[in-house]
């Protein structure tokens, strides 16, 4: 059996970012994940520039395209508005496994199926032995649905189910775009162009105003692509998007139970309004770190709800 002081589940941005802070401190620590990296990951990719101010003292400078926005084409049911902004997008697939690669510690592609406690370690399906686990599995995290399946970190209306395709787009318009609550939908779309001709575009929205709706998000989905093909952003192109779900955060949070830690997607920590999750595991994934290596109690009090105040700073 393997062991290690820390066992992470989990090799996103949160998962990566905490095996990394542990490792500087001198933590022994084991990093799982089910995918094998560099790996496929829906999302538009939204960074401030306060995500890098936190993992520069962490990483070398990032080496992959970076793409820079000072504006978004915002449109509000029927207002149309250019919001000025200090963003940057990411390709998921480049920014996690650049995450992975520099986390300097073992990472092992397991999918974990089984938890349990013995004594005062944690034994994962027989194989992983720790006295400490940090959940960073996203949503369907096996270390939130073990031991934090009766916390009110997750409810109902706060679930959200997306739509979302990155692809190769030659000529694609350089602005940035969203729309929100579009024809009823209880959410927002988004038209987001990166460097070297790649563009994501998405959807999302509640369940919850979905099933009230009695519409799919497939069906708003398809209204989207009518969209950008009646505007000339996106034509002659065979669509096949990939789902997820997240749940939006909300307070206050159940983020440790003895030596167990939830960080990122696992804990429920994306913003209210947009729906932004990238700077809330990296936020989270050092304060697990520092919560474990020393002894404090694991808080987030100062990770900001809403993405509106880093859209608008950059911070």
């Amino acid at each position: 059996m393997k062991t290690a002081d820390v066992i992470i589940v989990g090799a996103g941005p949160a998962g990566s970012v905490c095996a990394r802070k542990l490792s500087e401190g001198g933590a022994d620590v084991l990093l799982l994940d089910k995918s094998q990296f560099p790996r496929s990951k829906p999302c538009a990719g939204w960074v401030s520039p306060g995500v890098f101010e936190m993992l520069r003292p962490l990483l070398p400078a990032y080496p992959h395209d970076c793409t820079e926005y000072r504006r978004f084409s915002i449109a509000l049911k029927q207002l149309k508005l250019t919001l000025p902004v200090r963003q940057y997008a990411v390709r998921r697939v480049e920014f996690d496994h650049w995450l992975v690669k520099h986390c300097h510690v073992p990472v092992v592609r397991h999918e974990v199926r089984h938890i349990e406690k013995r004594g005062d370690a944690y034994v994962i399906d027989q194989e992983f032995s720790a006295k400490s686990i940090v959940g960073a599995g996203g949503t369907r995290c096996p270390v939130y649905r073990t031991f934090f399946r009766d916390a009110a970190n997750r409810a109902p209306e706060d679930f959200i189910t997306a739509l979302e395709e990155e692809f190769h787009y030659p000529g694609a318009d350089p602005r940035c775009r969203l729309w929100f609550l579009q024809e009823g939908l209880p959410g927002y779309a988004w038209y987001v162009p990166k460097g070297n001709d790649i563009v994501n575009v998405g959807i999302g929205g509640k369940a919850e105003g979905l099933r009230s709706q009695g519409v799919s998000l497939k069906q708003h989905w398809d209204r989207f692509i009518r969209k950008l093909e009646q505007h000339d952003l996106i034509t002659d192109h065979s669509f096949k998007p990939s789902g997820w779900n997240y749940y939006l955060r909300r307070s206050p949070e159940v983020l440790q139970r003895d030596a167990v830690l939830l960080a990122g997607d696992a804990a429920g920590l994306s913003t209210r309004d947009m729906g932004e999750g990238i700077a809330a595991a990296v936020h989270s994934g050092i304060r697990a770190a520092e919560a474990l290596l020393e002894g404090k109690e694991y808080r987030l009090d100062d990770l900001r709800r809403y993405s509106l105040f880093s859209l608008l700073f950059g911070r």
